[in-house]
């Protein structure tokens, strides 16, 4: 499975967040730890917000420890809000538009896991997408369905409530075709503003995810670390697996939870709960 991380705080070069820990996100992609899968080389993505209205993205097919445009562009790229993936395919091709996060508009999305029998209920999923919304799909991914899924159920207005509902359809859907326990998720989106965090799956054991302790406590216990003295007290990280082994910094999110993080450095976690038709 995928691996991923997202950041939000004061602005920091990208590179000292992907390259920089000792279990960096591009050391995950060779030697993940808490994966479904060790290598995680079917290419990468990262998407980041700057000048522009919408966020920005780099993505390659290329296995993200051996692409030296990757190392070339981060050494650059100074952000207040990363995202960045590193993908390990469940079936559909290796190709750009396949590689995370996936955009539309301001929002950014990015997913680790799956949609067990994919192939067989792609067609109800897809139908199941604003006609609006259907033309802006470019790649063949289950993630970037339920992506534009959780768009038609109106992510912009309300992300946990859009998410639960898209999760529900797919639920209902793959009951319909008896498959069982058909989600795996951790899912991370954004629209510049805040960074919504989800770990879920049908069977009760999702994939790993983590927050980082809040910036304050952690200078305080590891001043040791250069890192921290670039980061502001609202910095705050959201990752499938901790960036390296420090004592009291990383904080597992609880199964079935969603979490956001504000711009100031806020944060709060609930149930999640995914909403079928017909049901509150």
């Amino acid at each position: 499975m995928c691996r991923w991380m997202t950041y939000s705080g004061t602005p920091v070069l990208a590179e000292e967040l992907l390259f920089r820990p000792v279990h960096s996100l591009i050391d995950q992609s060779l030697h993940s730890r808490l994966g479904a899968t060790t290598t995680s080389g079917d290419g990468f993505g990262i998407g980041w917000y700057g000048e522009g209205p919408v966020p920005a993205l780099f993505k390659s097919i290329e296995p993200a420890w051996n692409d030296e445009n990757l190392r070339e562009v981060t050494s650059q790229i100074r952000t207040s809000l990363l995202f960045a993936h590193v993908r390990a395919s469940t079936g559909t091709p290796v190709q750009r538009s396949n590689c995370h996060p996936f955009r539309h508009g301001r929002w950014l999305w990015m997913h680790n896991g799956g949609i067990t029998g994919f192939h067989d209920v792609k067609r109800d999923l897809v139908t199941a997408v604003d006609p609006e919304l259907f033309p802006d799909i470019e790649g063949s991914t289950d993630s970037e369905v339920l992506f534009f899924l959780a768009l038609t159920f109106g992510l912009a207005e309300d992300p946990p409530a859009a998410v639960e509902r898209a999760v529900g359809l797919v639920e209902e859907v793959c009951d319909r075709h008896g498959i069982r326990h058909p989600v795996q998720m951790t899912v991370a989106t954004s629209d510049g503003t805040a960074v919504w965090a989800f770990r879920y799956s049908s069977v009760g054991r999702s994939r790993s995810l983590y927050y980082s302790t809040d910036v304050a406590t952690l200078k305080h216990t590891h001043p040791e670390l250069p890192l921290l003295s670039m980061l502001g007290d609202t910095s705050r990280m959201i990752v499938s697996e901790p960036l390296r082994d420090l004592p009291g910094a990383w904080q597992e999110v609880p199964e079935s939870r969603w979490g956001v993080v504000r711009a100031d450095g806020e944060a709060e976690m609930h149930r999640f709960r995914p909403a079928r038709a017909g049901r509150s």
